[in-house]
C-alpha cells in the first residue's frame, strides 16, 4: 500500500471514457479514491455537471484534496495524472532515467525511460487521435439519415478510411508491434521489465484498435496479446469491478463494446 500522505483522491469517471485507466493506475498503486460518475446524454456528450470540475467537461479528470492545502487540486487530461500519480505515489511506474553516474547528462537516459517519455505523449497525440477519427468516420458511416443519401454519407467514410484512417493505423500498429518485440523482456511491457505508466496509457487505445483494425492472434500478435495480459492483470479486474460497484453498470472494456 502506497503512502498516501492523507491525500483524499476523487476520480470523475465518464462512461465509455479514458477515464477508466486512471482507476486502473490507482489500484495498481494501491490508493484508495472515491469514484463521482457521471453518464453520457443521447449526443454522447458529457453531461454540462462535468464542466464544474473542470471547463472542458472533459474525463478523466480527477480532484485531490490535501492535507495543509487550502483549494483542491484539479489535474486533467491521462498524462499529466499518470505521471503526477506515479511521482507522488508510484515511482515504480517510471524507469530510471539515468546510469548510475550520468545524472543530468544530455544524451545518457536510459531507453527504458526515453520509451516511457515516448509512450506517455505518443498514446494520446497520436494513437488516439487515429482511433478517434476511426469513431466518428464510422459514426458517419451509420448515421440516421434518409435512405437516397445512405450511398453519400458510406462513400465519404470509405472514402476518408481508404485514404487516411486505414493507412495510418496500419503504419502505427505495425510500428507498436515491432516496438513492443524490441522493449527490453521480449514485449511483456513496453518501456523494460515491469510495468511503467506508459502501458496503462497506452492499453485504451490499443483495445480499441482490437476491433477496429482489427487486432487479434495473426495480424498484430504480439500486440494482442499484450492488450489480453494487460486486462489479465488483478488491478486491471479490480478496477472494472470499482466501476461496476459505483455506476451500476457492468463494466465492459474498450476492447469487447460493439462499436
Amino acid at each position: 500500500m502506497a503512502n498516501q500522505q492523507g491525500a483524499k483522491i476523487t476520480v470523475h469517471w465518464l462512461n465509455k471514457s479514458r477515464g477508466q485507466r486512471i482507476i486502473w493506475l490507482l489500484e495498481e498503486l494501491g490508493l484508495e479514491y472515491e469514484i463521482k460518475v457521471y453518464k453520457r446524454n443521447a449526443e454522447f456528450r458529457a453531461p454540462a455537471s462535468l464542466k464544474e470540475i473542470h471547463p472542458l467537461g472533459k474525463s478523466p479528470t480527477i480532484t485531490i484534496e490535501a492535507p495543509g492545502v487550502e483549494k483542491p487540486l484539479v489535474l486533467a487530461e491521462s498524462g499529466p495524472i499518470i505521471e503526477y500519480l506515479s511521482e507522488h505515489f508510484g515511482r515504480q511506474l517510471i524507469p530510471q532515467r539515468y546510469p548510475e553516474g550520468k545524472d543530468g547528462m544530455i544524451g545518457a537516459e536510459t531507453e527504458e525511460w526515453l520509451r516511457y517519455r515516448y509512450l506517455i505523449h505518443y498514446g494520446e497525440g497520436t494513437l488516439m487521435t487515429i482511433m478517434i477519427i476511426a469513431l466518428i468516420v464510422n459514426n458517419i458511416r451509420g448515421a440516421p439519415v434518409l435512405f437516397f443519401l445512405k450511398p453519400i454519407t458510406r462513400a465519404i467514410a470509405n472514402k476518408v478510411d481508404g485514404s487516411f484512417t486505414n493507412p495510418e493505423l496500419e503504419t502505427n500498429l505495425t510500428f507498436l508491434e515491432d516496438y513492443l518485440s524490441k522493449s527490453p523482456n521480449d514485449g511483456q511491457f513496453f518501456c523494460g521489465t515491469n510495468l511503467s505508466g506508459a502501458d496503462i496509457m497506452m492499453t485504451f487505445a490499443l483495445e480499441g484498435a482490437v476491433k477496429r483494425a482489427p487486432m487479434n492472434e495473426t495480424s498484430y500478435p504480439k500486440l494482442y496479446s499484450y492488450v489480453r495480459r494487460m486486462q489479465a492483470r488483478d488491478a486491471y479486474k479490480r478496477a472494472g469491478e470499482r466501476v461496476t460497484e459505483a455506476s451500476g453498470e457492468k463494466y465492459i472494456p474498450f476492447s469487447d463494446l460493439d462499436m
